[in-house]
């Protein structure tokens, strides 16, 4: 009986490895978001002279959008990766993320609030900066989108304060970890 419970517990830790592919998955939309930054590049250079201020700086916040959410995927990539699938070891390779291996789930929230909210935020700034073609209902329903998330991120922070209060550790530490 003890063996037959070895080796589902052996199996169910196994499983983790299932998740390898949703990772590599969000690799490939890594790569899709390179591919319309690229776009989005080539869109904008040719008629760069010809463009107003206002569109240039849409089209460097449509970048900045961009650029963050590849950055919101490879926290999820790297963070995901190592807490449920198996850590990854590059060894003291200098370009080694000072995070990466010390993010556990709790902080991989909140780095992923953060992020969502900054991205809400370029979302909303582009519309106010095209304010006299959005849309009056959309721009009202930004505006409470980007509030949601807001106070999303101010409660998932609170909850993991008090949490921390409660088990008697004082405010959680998100940063590095001993191992």
């Amino acid at each position: 009986m003890k063996s037959i419970e070895h080796s589902i517990e052996k199996l169910i830790f196994a499983s983790r490895w299932l998740m390898a592919p949703f990772y590599l998955g969000l690799v490939a939309a890594l790569f899709m978001l390179l591919i319309k930054f690229v776009q989005e590049l080539f869109h904008v250079f040719p008629n760069l002279l010809a463009l107003q201020e206002s569109d240039v700086i849409l089209a460097v916040l449509t970048l900045i959008d961009l650029s963050l959410a590849g950055n919101l995927l490879l926290m999820v990539i790297f963070s995901g990766y190592e807490n449920f699938v198996s850590k990854i070891d590059v060894g003291d390779h200098e370009d080694k993320p000072e995070w990466m291996g010390k993010v556990d789930f709790s902080g991989l929230k909140l780095k992923l609030i953060a992020s969502i909210v900054a991205i809400s935020a370029i979302h909303l700034l582009k519309s106010f900066m095209d304010i006299h073609n959005t849309d009056k209902e959309a721009l009202f329903w930004l505006i409470i989108v980007h509030g949601t998330f807001v106070a999303s991120g101010f409660f998932f922070a609170m909850m993991d304060y008090v949490i921390a209060k409660t088990e008697g550790h004082g405010p959680k530490e998100h940063g590095p970890k001993e191992h």
